[in-house]
């Protein structure tokens, strides 16, 4: 790798570790603490590729985005930021960033993006970045897509990536996973983003008149087919006809599902023709277990909204939180929140006890989670499907080098925190149970960052 690579972060831990490791690759590197220095090199001519953070003591990157490439066209930028939220990510593609990475980085992984980019800029394939307006609506900051994981960061990538194509999105997810949320995310920051969004169920679609209508109050804004896989036939055949006669401007359009609509398919319960109509470009929100990290993150935000309510300020105490991770949440990032919004209004004191929610949970309602393709099909199957779906997100690219070990990580990881929650957090008997030695399982526990807490088990 060669080129110069400007590096602005006022973490000097960070522009250390890339200095180091840019130079050791073969690059010379220009690093600073301050936006005013890296705009003044990029002003200067200095610099193939610039890796920025966001938030600065001068000023934002992703605001200075536009201007580097006024200055200097087809400058790649990849973008690093602490703050990982679908805002980051879309506000970054819209501002035509090279690329964007979560905080806390893979090294290697970013260290092959920069590679990507300076070949790329030395080839001129760089297409010159279009300055766009990005409009930030009061509500965007209310919606609770916060994650961390590495999960929830391709969904904001992808999310950013198909916002503005004019391509059908289909969405699935278990209830409660925030499906329609994506959605809603996708109209608000596309290009009509001051054109209706209508959400349909099956009954908006019933008479002459139904498909009609739906398409007169959406125009050329966005139209949402909720919950598609429960809709009949019939209703099913109106979608694939109004779909073949859509007028101009024609809306957007997407559909959810929290069924697997292959299967339905296979079954003969769901049509072939509108299956491939809506399926331009598939989205996977994960299940709230999916991303044990994110929950403390999604927790925070919830307590925020309270408060911000008039509910009262509160806090989870250590335990109190350790117990809200290992749950299973089968009604997923909404059954959390009405959880939250439960436990401020009934705990006495600030701090949320483990007491108070044990009393909470077990007295949760059971949920059924999403069953992909019935209660007889064998794991490999629905492994081999999911990872199927994997390979198709990323669009006809592949992913990014490592996926074995990521993989099995991935599918190690909720196996033993499963187990662990199974036996009551009783270390031997999970052990036992996996058929792996004690000392095995406690280095895996260290190494994947598994909390464990001896308890009564809830479910």
């Amino acid at each position: 790798m060669d080129g110069t690579v400007l590096v602005a972060d006022d973490d000097r831990t960070i522009r250390t570790v890339l200095t180091q490791a840019l130079t050791r690759a073969g690059c010379k590197v220009h690093a600073t603490a301050s936006l005013m220095t890296l705009m003044r090199w990029v002003e200067e001519g200095k610099g193939d590729l610039v890796i920025s953070d966001v938030m600065m003591p001068d000023g934002n990157g992703l605001e200075a985005l536009p201007k580097i490439g006024q200055l200097r066209p087809g400058m790649p930028v990849i973008v690093i930021s602490a703050q990982n939220t679908i805002m980051t990510a879309i506000q970054a593609a819209e501002a035509e960033a090279y690329d964007y990475l979560p905080k806390p980085f893979d090294l290697p992984d970013l260290m092959k993006r920069a590679q990507k980019a300076l070949e790329q800029k030395r080839r001129a394939q760089v297409a010159p970045p279009k300055v766009l307006e990005i409009e930030t609506r009061e509500t965007a900051g209310d919606l609770p897509l916060v994650g961390r994981t590495q999960a929830m960061q391709e969904l904001y990538r992808l999310v950013a990536r198909v916002m503005n194509a004019d391509l059908p999105v289909l969405i699935l997810g278990e209830s409660g996973t925030g499906k329609s949320l994506i959605a809603r995310a996708i109209h608000d920051f596309s290009d009509r983003r001051t054109q209706p969004f209508i959400v349909a169920q099956a009954a908006d679609l019933q008479g002459a008149d139904g498909p009609t209508s739906l398409l007169a109050k959406a125009r050329g804004g966005s139209l949402v087919f909720d919950e598609v896989g429960d809709y009949d036939d019939e209703t099913q055949g109106r979608i694939v006809r109004m779909l073949d006669a859509l007028p101009d401007p024609a809306p957007r359009i997407m559909a959810t599902t929290q069924v697997d609509l292959s299967a339905l398919m296979e079954a003969d319960k769901f049509r072939q023709d509108l299956y491939y109509r809506l399926g331009g470009v598939t989205l996977a929100v994960p299940a709230l277990r999916e991303r044990v990290e994110d929950i403390p993150h999604l927790s925070d935000h919830f307590l925020t909204r309270a408060e911000r309510d008039g509910l009262g300020l509160r806090r989870f105490s250590a335990e109190a939180m350790t117990l809200v991770r290992a749950y299973a949440w089968p009604g997923n990032v909404r059954q959390l929140e009405n959880t939250i919004r439960r436990l401020v209004v009934t705990s006495s004191e600030e701090d949320i006890s483990r007491t108070e929610v044990e009393f909470v949970l077990g007295n949760q309602p059971a949920i059924e989670p999403l069953r992909s393709g019935g209660e007889g099909e064998k794991l490999s199957a629905a492994i081999g499907r999911h990872l199927r779906r994997y390979f198709d997100l990323h669009g006809g690219n592949l992913p990014a080098p490592g996926l074995y070990d990521r993989i099995l990580k991935e599918m190690e990881a909720p196996l033993i925190e499963i187990a662990l929650d199974a036996t009551g957090g009783n270390q031997a008997r999970c052990a036992d149970l996996l058929g792996i030695n004690r000392n095995t399982l406690r280095k895996k526990i260290t190494d994947l960052d598994i909390q464990v807490t001896r308890r009564r088990k809830l479910m």
